[in-house]
């Protein structure tokens, strides 16, 4: 059964940091490419990082260049998303997704930037 589980999200103050984990079952996370998203409350779900499946090469949001970093760990079968100098605007529900020869989505963890 495919699956992918995020963790680590909670609540930071702005300028902190948090760790947001995604571990995947059911498939084989080298033959992905692994991205996250976030939704905030009346937004649209929007890009935020993206780890390609070869090469290593990542991309990022505009908005989270420069504070975020993706990576990810095949052994573990593990993507991550380190989040740093956060923001309020950073509040959302964080979104994991694996694509592939199929494409998958998380259930999502809360994130959430206030003092």
């Amino acid at each position: 059964q495919v699956q992918l589980v995020e963790s680590g999200g909670g609540l930071v103050q702005p300028g902190g940091s948090l760790r947001l984990s995604c571990a995947a079952s059911g498939f084989r996370l080298s033959s992905y490419t692994m991205a996250w998203y976030r939704q905030a409350p009346g937004k649209e779900r929007e890009f935020v990082a993206t780890s390609f499946k070869s090469g290593g090469t990542t991309n990022y949001a505009g908005s989270v260049k420069g504070r975020f970093t993706i990576s990810r760990d095949n052994a573990k079968n593990t993507v991550y998303l380190q989040m740093s100098s956060m923001k309020p605007e950073d509040t959302a529900v964080y979104y994991c997704k694996g694509i592939g020869p199929g494409v998958y989505w998380g259930q999502g963890t809360q994130v959430t930037v206030s003092s």
